[in-house]
């Protein structure tokens, strides 16, 4: 066995190595924003509705004689049970293109529908894409959006 070929397959270790930590720390991140996202815009509606009718914000806090549940805790159990289908119908659809493609792997899925979807042509950018800055940008548009209406 060459030298050459045992330094090449511990240098491709480490690359892989390093991909692998990469793509955990992303998910992480996203993973991580998603969930602060979703934490502050449910927080965000909750206040809404608290500040524009308080009183009857209150009421559906607990439960009354009228109703055996309080408003909260059934949008708590509809939410629970709305998230458990999405996740479950998601999961199933997706699995279910995932065998029927036949694919073992995501570069034989890839590579799968690939084959199946159409292709996207890549147009040549028309105009300017790159810009010193906002106002380039503006001037940009702005000059344009003349010869246009000529």
């Amino acid at each position: 066995m060459n030298p050459n070929d045992v330094a090449d397959t511990a240098s491709s270790d480490a690359d892989d190595e390093k991909r692998r930590q990469f793509k955990i720390k992303a998910a992480l991140f996203l993973s991580g924003i998603s969930g602060i996202s979703a934490l502050a815009g449910f927080g965000c509606t909750i206040a809404m509705a608290r500040k524009q009718d308080p009183k009857y914000f209150n009421i559906g806090m607990t439960p009354t004689r009228e109703l055996s549940e309080s408003g909260a805790s059934l949008g708590l159990r509809a939410l629970g049970w709305g998230t458990l289908y999405a996740f479950v119908g998601c999961g199933v659809f997706f699995y279910g293109i995932w065998k029927l493609s036949g694919a073992t792997n995501m570069k034989e899925f890839r590579c799968a529908m690939g084959n199946i979807l159409p292709v996207i042509p890549k147009k040549n950018p028309q105009g300017r894409s790159e810009f010193s800055g906002l106002n380039d940008l503006l001037d940009y548009l702005q000059h344009q959006k003349g010869t246009k209406d000529k």
